[in-house]
């Protein structure tokens, strides 16, 4: 599909910028995380805004071509305002919605820091450093949330942590005494 070739014409772009891997980032620390939905999030915000783009551009012309301006007024605040759900509040939906996707999350371990990249409203990519005692699980499950550093959702997928010790650290599931059981049969 086009979302697809998008992403992943735009991936190509990104890659062919660094020489070396693109997820190295020693300054962040070690890479205990990658989102697997990366590229479509980045594909759809970038195929959502491009058709909001394009619908900018062709107001005017619909406007002059279909004599829709000589119209009543209803027919045109109707046309404009679903013209305008499309144009702005579906990619700000969508931001809203995708921006705590962390594409990548690094661990420090001497300073116990995280850095979390997600994608801002331009689609670039954005670092957001955090430590493990900012972490805050919400009470209730939400949706496209799994915790708060300090106070941004974040939205990550356990399953995708290589190593489940990083994620037990990350909410701080190794503190608790809940989860010590080793201690327990010892």
């Amino acid at each position: 599909g086009f979302i697809f070739q998008a992403a992943s014409f735009q991936g190509v772009a990104v890659r062919s910028l660094s020489t070396s891997s693109p997820h190295d980032h020693p300054e962040h620390g070690r890479l205990v995380y990658k989102g697997n939905l990366a590229k479509a999030v980045l594909g759809v915000k970038f195929f959502s805004y491009s058709t909001s783009i394009f619908n900018l551009f062709m107001m005017p012309y619909i406007m002059l071509k279909s004599g829709i301006g000589v119209e009543s007024l209803l027919v045109q605040a109707a046309f404009y305002g679903l013209i305008g759900v499309f144009t702005f509040v579906t990619p700000v939906t969508l931001h809203i919605l995708t921006k705590g996707y962390v594409i990548r999350l690094y661990y420090k371990d001497d300073v116990d820091t995280y850095t979390a990249i997600t994608y801002n409203a331009i689609l670039a990519e954005k670092a957001t450093v955090f430590h493990q005692k900012d972490v805050k699980i919400p009470d209730i499950t939400k949706m496209f949330t799994t915790f708060y550093a300090k106070t941004k959702s974040m939205l990550v997928n356990p399953t995708l942590f290589p190593n489940p010790q990083d994620y037990n650290h990350l909410m701080g599931y190794d503190k608790s005494s809940f989860f010590k059981f080793e201690e327990l049969e010892e």
